[in-house]
């Protein structure tokens, strides 16, 4: 029989171990998730920036700027539409640990209001399998107040 000191001295070290391969892994795929999403240049022409994608949540920020305005001054129905497929499609990536690659098959949008000022787009995995990632997400303005949301099907088609 051990002695407890021993046994506590034992575990504290193995709890060390855990932490540090956690920490290795949490930072092996944010590495990989910013470089997928790095690949996407349409997400850098309109200065999508991706705060976090894990476990299937994500977040991601856009700074609006009159450049993504529409006739009315506010930011075209296109970019919350592409807004919301990236921040979907980066939680739907993160569900397998950004392993495997998705395209969109089905994207449903409701708009709420006119998106103005900085826009942070919340995205989730509600559902699927193996092949289907079954999404939801909605972009927020900078008081907090709904502007648009979608559901969306993604499926995987290959190894990242």
């Amino acid at each position: 029989r051990l002695p407890q000191d021993l046994i506590c001295t034992m575990s504290s070290t193995a709890d060390t171990l855990d932490a540090a391969a956690l920490a290795a892994r949490k930072a092996e795929l944010k590495a990989k998730s910013e470089a997928l999403f790095a690949q996407v240049t349409f997400n850098q022409v309109i200065g999508l920036q991706r705060e976090f994608a894990e476990d299937g949540v994500s977040r991601l920020v856009l700074p609006i700027n009159p450049q993504l305005f529409n006739n009315f001054g506010v930011v075209h129905g296109g970019v919350l539409m592409s807004m919301l497929d990236s921040t979907m499609t980066a939680a739907a990536l993160s569900r397998f640990d950004f392993s495997r690659l998705v395209v969109t098959v089905d994207l449903q949008t409701q708009f709420v209001k006119s998106g103005r000022g900085v826009l942070t787009g919340h995205g989730k995995v509600v559902g699927g399998g193996k092949s289907l990632a079954l999404c939801e997400g909605r972009l927020e303005d900078e008081q907090g107040d709904l502007v648009a949301k979608a559901s969306a099907v993604f499926k995987y088609v290959a190894d990242a």
